[in-house]
């Protein structure tokens, strides 16, 4: 029998519980001190690890602390500087473009609305809400490899398109938790619901989740 959209918040909210005293240290990954440096390490974190972005960051935000420090950067000196990252050329410009109109449109300070913040080159919905979520404070829902992959397998939500998934969950769960939930979901992708072979006999919300692989103790197909 499908699971009404009541019954499905009363089970997100459950597992929201169960994560939370799985892990309670759960935080995000990327490390920053300011909403630009988040901008900065979120773009860099594209189909790149956090810890790889981590270790590029610790020498980039040294160097590089202003938005028109940014602008005003050499592209072929930042691409050297950022290409352990991949797709460094790509990157580099997406930075020195959001950070130029950061100049033109905001003073060069990074802004606090979703909207202002998709509108800047290089920024999408993702971006866009790891920086409301973690460097302002406000509710929202982040969705990258983790939380693609997860909140399917926990059949929260359904699609094949991040930004529909997007939606759906902001259906589900309670607003603030939101972002809460982003990080508690990531901490488990990494800890026991990996992509290739999720601990399922030692998962926390195991008795919650109708994913049919987890019955088989072996790597799984699909999501």
């Amino acid at each position: 029998m499908r699971e009404s959209l009541a019954d499905k918040r009363k089970r997100a909210t459950r597992i929201v519980k169960l994560l939370e005293r799985a892990y309670p240290d759960a935080r995000i990954a990327l490390t920053f001190t300011t909403p630009l440096e988040l901008v900065v390490a979120t773009i860099l974190a594209a189909q790149c690890t956090d810890e790889r972005v981590n270790v590029v960051t610790r020498e980039l935000f040294k160097k590089y602390r202003t938005a028109d420090d940014y602008a005003r950067a050499n592209l072929g000196t930042l691409e050297t500087e950022i290409h352990s990252c991949g797709f460094f050329r790509a990157k580099a410009r997406a930075i020195t473009a959001m950070a130029s109109a950061l100049g033109e449109r905001h003073g060069g300070r990074v802004p606090e609305t979703r909207e202002e913040l998709t509108a800047l080159p290089g920024v999408g919905l993702k971006t866009a809400n790891v920086v409301l979520g973690n460097a302002f404070g406000r509710p929202a829902i982040a969705v990258d490899t983790h939380v693609f992959r997860v909140t399917q397998r926990l059949g929260l939500a359904r699609a094949d398109d991040p930004d529909r998934l997007h939606d759906q969950l902001t259906q589900v769960l309670p607003r603030p938790s939101w972002t809460r939930f982003c990080h508690l979901i990531q901490a488990h992708g990494r800890q026991a619901c990996t992509a290739k072979k999720p601990a399922c006999p030692v998962c926390p919300v195991r008795a919650l989740c109708p994913w049919p692989q987890k019955m088989v103790n072996r790597p799984g197909r699909g999501i």
